[in-house]
């Protein structure tokens, strides 16, 4: 395995993709790497599995001055799992010089009032999005992840930690879970063996994302997978088994199975971005709809509702109906956000109209 294949790079030159072989002819003296950690100063990138050096000098958009206001937009900037071009050497004077296209990415709508979006993981093959079988468990937080990683080409994985657990029901749970159509494991999270099972998706080559609240047993995992306590891990409150944040930052870390993880910190909010596609992680209620009399039902009060009928006759979660709703609204919300940030953003590129910068100040662009 040579250094690039520990943290994940499985092609050749004749795989490539060509926008990347382009982009590696415009810059011949550079070479690949991966954005291994990401902090407000800058980032780490690893060339190996042992190596991961602080990228002090950014291309000329991302530079001082560029870098927080008007450069590049949030979502547009490296993130962890980012594969980049690199010249110069470490430790002083390595430089990113371009950003290779990603081919997958899990994003968020970041908290605050005005649009932005938060890349969480980039690269990547798989999500484990984990929930402790304790009172963590709720299949409609699972629902909006799910939500976010539908459409990003990223297979997702429900791992259910804490099977060990004094009344942990692994089998209610996985039934509880079953009208999401996605692979669903139990497992204690502490056991070698039990994590075994993750190995279909943990291959040489392969990167995966963690994603869950804090205290589900994210760095547990990790810790156990790695086959070290290298993660800081920590208790969970007793009224709620929720847990501090253990990991504060997202950082990239290389499996002996030949796998890259990304563990990140636990996320309590999980806005949508607006680029979402509610009916391709609710099939089953958008099968229903098709029944309803009237095209635009609401499955509120209408007569005829296919979908209304389904829940009184105990064949679908009411509760699951009322989360389809409940995102469905945010993701039109977002993509209201999403189309007037852009039609701000074309309009400060026309002639006689603010800068990208004036208008990026102006609505609050970071």
């Amino acid at each position: 395995m040579t250094p690039l294949q520990s943290i994940g790079w499985r092609w050749t030159p004749a795989t490539l993709r060509p926008d990347w072989a382009a982009l590696m002819a415009t810059h011949p003296a550079a070479r690949p790497a991966r954005i291994s950690e990401q902090h407000r100063s800058g980032y780490l990138v690893a060339e190996s599995v042992d190596a991961a050096c602080r990228a002090e000098s950014l291309p000329e958009w991302q530079r001082a001055g560029n870098y927080r206001k008007g450069g590049t937009t949030p979502e547009g900037r490296p993130a962890v799992g980012d594969w980049v071009l690199v010249e110069g050497e470490a430790p002083n004077a390595l430089r990113i010089v371009a950003l290779l296209p990603r081919f997958s990415a899990i994003k968020r709508g970041a908290a605050g009032e005005h649009y932005k979006q938060q890349v969480i993981g980039a690269n990547i093959d798989t999500v484990f999005v984990v929930c402790g079988l304790d009172a963590d468990f709720n299949p409609r937080r699972i629902e909006r992840y799910l939500l976010l990683v539908g459409g990003s080409g990223v297979q997702p994985v429900v791992v259910l930690t804490k099977s060990d657990r004094e009344g942990a029901d692994a089998a209610s749970a996985a039934e509880a879970l079953r009208a999401l159509g996605v692979p669903v494991l139990a497992v204690n999270a502490r056991d070698r063996g039990s994590v075994a099972g993750l190995a279909p998706w943990l291959g040489e080559g392969h990167s995966v994302v963690l994603v869950g609240s804090s205290g589900a047993g994210k760095s547990t995992l990790t810790n156990t997978l790695l086959g070290t306590d290298r993660m800081k891990t920590g208790a969970v409150r007793e009224t709620d088994d929720r847990g501090r944040h253990t990991t504060t930052h997202r950082a990239l870390i290389a499996l002996p199975s030949g796998a890259c993880l990304i563990d990140t910190p636990g996320m309590r909010e999980l806005k949508p971005t607006g680029e979402e596609d509610v009916a391709e992680s609710f099939t089953d209620i958008e099968t229903l709809a098709v029944q309803c009399r009237f095209r635009n039902c609401q499955h509120a009060r209408e007569p005829g509702c296919a979908v209304r009928a389904a829940v009184e006759a105990g064949e679908i979660d009411g509760s699951r109906v009322a989360n389809f709703l409940k995102l469905s609204a945010e993701v039109a919300g977002a993509a209201n956000r999403l189309a007037t940030r852009l039609a701000q953003k074309s309009q400060a590129r026309a002639p006689g109209k603010p800068t990208q910068r004036q208008a990026d100040d102006q609505h609050g662009d970071d």
